[in-house]
């Protein structure tokens, strides 16, 4: 059995307008929203064994909440270009990636193509990942590489105006 949580990055600033897109950093409310559900997941006993992440700043930022609340070293999470702004197949290419060892993974994205993604999974649909929502799978596999064939069920929802 595998779990994949599907992460979209916490709420960024736009307090400067001419800045680039990519380099976008978390707001005050992100920096606030990252940790807490970071905690969230750790209250649910979850552990996450692995971090990949888009390489914007914001995406990355909040998968380093992520990464400190599950003592995963900065080092040794994922980062791929191919997750900035990606449509649903360059989800499945990181997960194809990830060594079997790994149990449990989270993956941090943007929208449109991570709420994309989730309503391709299961026939749990959401209209639009809030920022620093989660969308929780299990897949029953024991390899990230049969994943496409692999049984998924909706394990999760969560996002941090949820009451």
């Amino acid at each position: 059995m595998k779990h994949l949580l599907l992460v979209r990055h916490a709420k960024s600033s736009w307090a400067n307008a001419g800045q680039d897109d990519f380099d976008r950093p978390l707001n005050e409310r992100g920096h606030k929203d990252a940790p807490m559900m970071a905690k969230r997941i750790l209250d649910r006993g979850i552990k996450i064994d692995s971090i990949i992440t888009s390489t914007a700043l914001r995406a990355l930022t909040t998968a380093e909440y992520f990464a400190h609340a599950n003592e995963i070293p900065k080092s040794k999470m994922i980062q791929h270009d191919f997750l900035y702004h990606a449509p649903p197949e360059r989800f499945a290419k990181a997960i194809v990636l990830l060594p079997d060892e790994i149990n449990t993974a989270a993956i941090f994205a943007h929208n449109p193509g991570i709420t994309d993604f989730v309503n391709q999974l299961t026939s749990t649909q959401i209209d639009d990942m809030p920022t620093c929502a989660i969308f929780a799978i299990t897949m029953h596999t024991t390899s990230w590489k049969n994943w496409a064939k692999a049984k998924k069920e909706y394990w999760f929802a969560d996002w941090p105006k949820q009451v």
